[in-house]
């Protein structure tokens, strides 16, 4: 039955008992299957409460490799999960909602990518990592927005270039590089619903705050912007400024971490097109809840499987990242 519901609803739809401390019965499911909880910085605070790591994906894809954990559940969406069972394959990986997909990833098949790719003889493929594992196979190197655009750099400027799927942050590496990079027209609908007119009328409200802005936003969007940068970037940027107020332009759940880390300083969420909304959240990251955390855990689905001609393919280019990474010291 339990089955059934799993191959149905992509996750274990059975209730937690009622009255149970689920973030006390997280920890020692965690101990007794020598797991560890990997979670992004966009998913819900008590998510990223209950983690034992939370990062962005270049982060999440170190730590992947690094843990002695047998088990890996990965909070976050499909393709971090099938990331993780790559740089992992010896290791079970889970995820508490398999319907967590990504809007990004979805936009660019792997069967379009190849048509794709095959216009264009002679280029290198860079693929964002928010794309599947199959896409992974047809991509010589992997990036993040942490490390897009050094690691475009690291090619010599005559080296003809690809970069999918996320037109936008293409764009903008396009613009800080100077390359003419070939762009797959992707976008996370997420950073594509920023209201300009909205993040305006924040800024005549707060005028002592700066605007921080992640790369997948549209360029208008990034021209206001004060500071540019990765989930990571904007972390850091935020704890490191002297200013005490920032108006930011990704998913929300970034602003819990933001909180915890500035008590002391105020963190306005940008708001998307949509009026009834005062902050923008990834829907598929909000799939993920410590309910789902909690199956997951002690009935151990849903598991993420990869073949090993897949996997023998798509480790290659996220090698290349972590490598080139490490060199660059990021």
């Amino acid at each position: 039955m339990a089955n059934k519901k799993l191959k149905k609803a992509g996750f274990l739809n059975i209730p937690v008992p009622q009255g149970i401390d689920l973030v006390q019965a997280i920890k020692d499911l965690k101990k007794e299957k020598n797991a560890i909880i990997l979670a992004h910085y966009y998913q819900d605070s008590e998510i990223q409460d209950v983690a034992d790591f939370v990062g962005d994906s270049l982060a999440l894809a170190q730590w992947a490799t690094q843990t002695d954990a047998d088990v890996i559940v990965l909070c976050g969406v499909h393709f971090m999960g099938e990331t993780a069972k790559i740089l992992s394959p010896e290791k079970r990986v889970f995820v508490p909602d398999l319907n967590a997909g990504c809007s990004l990833a979805d936009s660019c098949p792997a069967d379009e990518m190849d048509k794709f790719i095959k216009l264009y003889p002679g280029h290198t493929v860079i693929s964002y990592v928010n794309t599947t594992a199959a896409v992974k196979t047809l991509t010589d190197v992997v990036v993040t927005s942490t490390n897009a655009r050094q690691i475009v750099e690291s090619f010599p400027l005559e080296t003809k270039l690809i970069f999918g799927p996320d037109e936008n942050l293409g764009n903008y590496i396009n613009s800080l590089t100077g390359r003419n990079m070939v762009l797959w027209k992707g976008a996370c609908h997420v950073h594509e619903q920023f209201s300009l007119e909205k993040i305006l009328a924040l800024k005549q409200e707060h005028p002592d705050a700066q605007v921080l802005a992640h790369p997948e936003c549209k360029t208008v969007i990034l021209k206001i912007a004060d500071y540019i940068g990765s989930t990571s970037a904007l972390l850091k940027f935020s704890t490191h400024s002297p200013t005490k107020k920032f108006i930011v332009a990704t998913e929300s759940g970034i602003l819990h971490k933001m909180q915890l880390i500035n008590p002391d300083k105020i963190f306005i969420p940008a708001p998307p097109n949509d009026s009834t909304c005062a902050c923008n959240e990834c829907n598929f990251m909000r799939l993920n809840t410590l309910e789902k955390l909690y199956n997951c855990l002690k009935y151990e689905v849903p598991e993420i499987f990869i073949s090993e001609e897949v996997q023998r393919k798509a480790v290659k280019p996220i090698l290349r990242m972590l490598e080139i990474s490490g060199k660059l010291g990021l």
